[in-house]
């Protein structure tokens, strides 16, 4: 059985891997130099390659991240991204390139979302031409290009998932299908703590839904199976968790004031980066500013709208049409609600939940519209495609999913050309052990993601990096950045000393017109170094001593 369901998906899982390398390209044709530099971009390739180096070497070690050293679980100072490190490490263990790893997670992402949603559009509908083209309007939706460099942000094929499952058990439940239901919702919010808590209100919402729709308020075999779930998804995520719940004692924390900064506001829902959406852009711009980017696409629109008017019809064929569309329909109402943050009142209530200290982006919530509409449209489709001969039908889907393909279409994507890799960084992860410390130290708050780039250079050694760049900044960094910002000083050599700090990196091209005014500095010291390796950038030295 297993072996029949695992053939029925292997065209589908090719062909969502095909058009994710069509609509991202060229970054197949660059996995390894392609990606974004922005400071979340830099951060997502040095998360995936740590996760993926880690989980292949010593996962014990896992959220000991090679930041902010000497600070213990400093993985845990952000998403650990732990469903894009499993993804990226076959491209680890095969070149030992960060980018590579990023990129075939970035790639895989976009194809699960794909098969998640046509998985969950064929079971709605019964129909896998029309789920096809749906389940490329949830996959390539703007919302999830315009996160290219939030590697965490396009993992949210568990999503339709997990409503898969929950679909599958609420037909005939029972406690199997609760833990195959709490195994995905588990994998979700290993992958994205967002999507993880969307998921989780989500299934609990349709466990409401569905127990007053369909009268399920005393089947015991439907609480046995939804208490299977619950308690499958707090074990497998529990250990994973607990390093967050350490951080948070810590002072780690969301405000609904921070929350209100995130939201979503009406530009938002008008904002697009696929080409055909251009002129929108220009309809807005003399408004305020978006704060995401949310527009679902006019074909997700007018399908969707033609599939929710189809279900609500009475029909023989559809004897569950209204459920659907009632449930679909309030679920990307309350997503839409809740993307507008604190302002609008679901937010805040839903605040009163303890995991959502965590959460400061309300405007995230958006995605659950596309997802809503993408299934209606995929009623859409099936209504449609019935009005066409049996051996039209094929050809037909294949058009209405180049159609969608070609609204949303991003590609050639704008990917950054790699940091270059300096050969100096491959010596140091020869030489033994020992602390790093990389210069310009970057000691105001506005500067701290310039970090990122010695963040990416440490994939080429795994050397304990004094740096660090994370969503928590510990409060020692904070104060000790600005001591080190001062270097060459007694004060800065100070702060390494008590690190024991083994080797520093002096990037000269990032000092910019500083450059000759440090290197007069930095002769006082010069006895105490040892020169690693050097180019015409960065001079890596060995700490031999240290000031008096």
């Amino acid at each position: 059985m297993m072996r029949e369901a695992l053939s029925r998906v292997a065209a589908p899982a090719l062909a969502a891997i095909a058009v994710s390398v069509l609509m991202t390209w060229p970054l197949a044709g660059g996995l390894d130099r392609l990606g974004r530099t922005t400071a979340d971009g830099l951060y997502s390739v040095w998360n995936v390659a740590w996760v993926a180096r880690t989980l292949t070497t010593a996962p014990a070690r896992l959220f000991d991240a090679n930041i902010f050293h000497p600070d213990r679980m400093a993985l845990a100072y952000s998403e650990a991204n732990l469903g894009a490190g499993l993804l990226g490490a076959p491209g680890w263990l095969l070149t030992h390139n960060a980018y590579v790893a990023h990129n075939t997670a970035l790639l895989a992402a976009f194809a699960i979302s794909a098969l998640g949603a046509w998985l969950l559009a064929r079971r709605l509908t019964g129909d896998s031409r029309a789920a096809g083209a749906a389940a490329l309007m949830f996959a390539f939706c703007p919302y999830l290009f315009a996160h290219t460099a939030h590697i965490q942000l396009l993992l949210c094929g568990g999503i339709p998932l997990s409503l898969l499952m929950f679909h599958r058990l609420v037909d005939a439940p029972s406690p199997r299908r609760g833990i195959a239901l709490g195994l995905t919702v588990a994998i979700q919010g290993l992958s994205c703590a967002y999507y993880g808590v969307f998921t989780g209100l989500i299934v609990g919402y349709a466990v409401l839904f569905f127990a007053a729709s369909r009268r399920l308020w005393s089947n015991r075999a439907y609480w046995l199976a939804t208490a299977a779930a619950a308690g499958t998804a707090v074990i497998v995520v529990l250990p994973f968790f607990l390093p967050y719940l350490a951080i948070q004692e810590r002072g780690f924390g969301r405000t609904l004031e921070e929350a209100a900064r995130y939201s979503a506001n009406v530009q938002s829902y008008l904002a697009s980066p696929a080409r055909a959406h251009g002129w929108l852009l220009a309809l807005i711009a003399d408004g305020p500013p978006w704060t995401e980017v949310l527009f679902p696409g006019f074909l997700a629109i007018l399908f969707g709208s033609m599939g929710l008017a189809v279900l609500w019809r009475r029909r023989t064929d559809e004897p569950r049409g209204r459920e659907t569309a009632l449930f679909y329909g309030s679920l990307g109402a309350l997503g839409v609600w809740a993307s507008f943050g604190p302002s609008a009142g679901l937010y805040t209530a839903l605040s009163y939940i303890p995991v959502f200290s965590f959460l400061r982006a309300p405007a995230r919530f958006g995605i659950v519209l596309a997802l809503t509409l993408s299934v209606f449209a995929a009623f859409a489709f099936r209504h449609l495609l019935r009005y066409l001969p049996e051996n039209r039908r094929l050809a037909a889907a294949v058009v209405l999913a180049l159609a969608v393909l070609a609204e949303l279409r991003v590609a050639p994507f704008g990917w950054d050309d790699a940091l270059p890799q300096p050969a100096g960084y491959r010596i140091l992860a020869k030489m033994p052990p020992g602390p790093v410390a990389n210069f310009p130290f970057f000691g105001s708050r506005e500067a701290f993601p310039l970090h990122t780039r010695y963040m990416v250079y440490s994939t080429l050694h795994w050397q304990p990096l004094i740096n660090g760049y994370s969503d928590f900044i510990p409060a020692r960094f904070r104060t000790e950045s600005f001591v080190l910002d001062s270097f060459p000083s007694r004060d800065s050599f100070k702060v390494l000393q008590r690190h024991r700090t083994r080797y520093i990196g002096i990037h000269w091209n990032r000092f910019g017109e500083r450059g000759e005014e440090i290197r007069e500095r930095l002769k006082p010291f010069m006895r105490h170094l040892r020169r690693v390796a050097a180019d015409e950038n960065i001079t890596l030295y060995e700490i031999v001593s240290f000031p008096p």
